[in-house]
């Protein structure tokens, strides 16, 4: 009798161990994500500490640059118009390897929304910064656009370097909200 209880003992706790077990590998995994980069998919990575962001639905079609008139057409297409005053706005194209940095107009303090877009077949990295301060950093999946809503305390000019390891288009405006 002795022999048959530590039996059945046993089974109910590996059982019960293989469930906490379990459990914990479940919530582990939750916590991770797992990301790659296939060709011909966009995807958004973002690395920026900014939890206000929003990221635009994607377009496949927008996986080939363009140059001219076709450029301007989609960086007005790719830009939605904001509620705000716009304040600066710019658009390229960018080969591989090439980054490019620029700088905005004076902006009066307040809360700006700078909308990110690109085109391509892989991704754009975009950085906003105010002196030795990101406000924003992150790269973008090509077919995409996302806007950032950043906060100047005080009248700022904002360095904006977008930089890519393949041809790609980009564009992006800072408006007020």
């Amino acid at each position: 009798m002795g022999g048959k209880a530590a039996g059945s003992v046993g089974p109910q706790r590996l059982a019960g161990s293989a469930v906490v077990l379990l459990l914990g590998v479940v919530t582990a995994l939750t916590g991770c994500e797992y990301t790659y980069e296939e060709p011909g998919r966009a995807e958004a990575d973002s690395t920026t500490s900014a939890g206000r962001n929003v990221v635009l639905p994607p377009d496949p079609a927008l996986e080939s640059t363009v140059t001219g008139e076709a450029l301007k057409e989609w960086a007005q297409a790719a830009l939605p118009e904001s509620q705000g005053r716009s304040f600066y706005s710019s658009s390229g194209y960018l080969e591989p390897g090439e980054s490019r940095t620029e700088q905005t107009v004076q902006l009066p303090g307040g809360t700006y929304a700078v909308t990110l877009a690109c085109r391509g077949t892989r991704r754009v990295s975009f950085k906003v910064a105010l002196g030795e301060s990101d406000l924003v950093d992150l790269t973008l999946g090509c077919a995409n656009a996302r806007v950032s809503v950043v906060q100047l305390e005080a009248d700022a000019v904002l360095d904006i370097t977008v930089g890519t390891r393949s041809d790609a288009n980009f564009a992006y405006r800072v408006s007020r909200l």
